[in-house]
């Protein structure tokens, strides 16, 4: 039997209750799995590991099996098991394969990761990802002190959730009934909106995330969701100078601020700065697009994953990691 590895985005992987991984590489072959007996239900049945693939001391089987149950715990339908554990020619750097299958499916796929000398990190489909048995903490922390935008929902924050967002990203607007829901469904959810305007493929973009800074500033959080919806709602005048004021103008007015104040302070440096501090805080998380979501630290594509499993990352996620730490 051969599987087959992939270098397609491994969030999908890690997220999406039905996705699994084309080739990560040329086609490696493991060992058979054992035939089904006449009349048994289909398994998975798992090939068994040969114990001369696991030639490496990091990580471990438990680390392996931990940063799994982490990352797909929430889907109790996926079952995994680990193949190889082997040392590469490059000091520290061991390459892990993972057997998947569903319940009451034969079909079995793999997977290839390598796990970074620091333990904390793998290279999965051309990505650096977090990597451990609690491999979200580092990026949770992270959030509850630098995530300072615009926030709905409770003030406590033992559930963060962050939406990186970019006001001219057609998919953003999109998403935002998804974050009304999430916030109707989670009313124990802390919502902050961080800026992450994509400036290389929309020019407006920085633009409306300064608009936006300020208004939060001058009206507080109310006025800029306020504002906020109706930037989206009024997405198609983001293209020239001009129109891009009358829309911008427009959505002030409609938060019911000044115009005139907040387009003098979206040019400030201080607006600026803060602008690129959001951008800085969303790159340094390793967020690749936009709309993305931060779920106490795990960043998924917002939009790639059914709303029913979105749901069922985020109940598993709080229930995973408790209360925050104290800042």
């Amino acid at each position: 039997m051969k599987f087959a590895f992939s270098s397609r985005n491994w969030l999908l992987l890690a997220l999406c209750a039905t996705a699994l991984v084309p080739p990560m590489r040329a086609q490696q072959d493991v060992p058979p799995a054992p035939k089904l007996a006449p009349g048994s239900v289909a398994g998975p049945v798992f090939p068994k590991p040969d114990p001369t693939d696991f030639t490496a001391a990091s990580p471990t089987v438990d680390q392996v099996n931990g940063f799994l149950k982490s990352t797909w715990g929430y889907d109790q339908n996926r079952l995994f098991q680990v193949q190889r554990i082997a040392k590469t020619q490059v000091d520290g750097v061991s390459s892990v394969v993972v057997i998947v299958g569903t319940r009451g499916n034969a079909q079995l796929s793999a997977l290839q990761f390598f796990t970074m000398p620091d333990g904390k990190h793998i290279i999965a489909g051309g990505e650096i990802l977090p990597f451990g048995t609690r491999p979200y903490d580092e990026n949770r922390a992270r959030l509850l002190s630098q995530a300072t935008g615009p926030w709905e929902g409770t003030p406590t924050r033992d559930l963060i959730l962050v939406e990186f967002a970019d006001f001219q990203c057609p998919h953003c607007k999109v998403a935002e009934p998804t974050m009304e829901k999430l916030a109707t469904d989670f009313p124990n959810a802390h919502i902050i909106f961080q800026n992450y305007p994509l400036t290389h493929v929309h020019p407006q973009a920085f633009r409306a995330a300064s608009y936006g800074v300020c208004v939060a500033q001058i009206g507080g959080n109310p006025a800029f969701f306020k504002f906020a919806k109706a930037v989206f709602d009024g997405q198609a005048g983001l293209t020239t100078d001009d129109s891009t004021t009358l829309t911008l103008n427009s959505a002030v007015t409609a938060a019911g601020l000044s115009p005139d104040k907040v387009q003098a302070c979206s040019t400030t440096p201080a607006t600026q700065a803060t602008v690129q501090s959001q951008i800085k805080l969303a790159e340094d998380l390793g967020v690749n697009q936009t709309p993305s979501l931060a779920i106490n630290g795990r960043i998924i594509p917002l939009g790639g994953v059914p709303y029913d499993a979105l749901k069922q990352i985020i109940s598993y996620q709080t229930q995973m990691d408790g209360p925050a730490p104290q800042q």
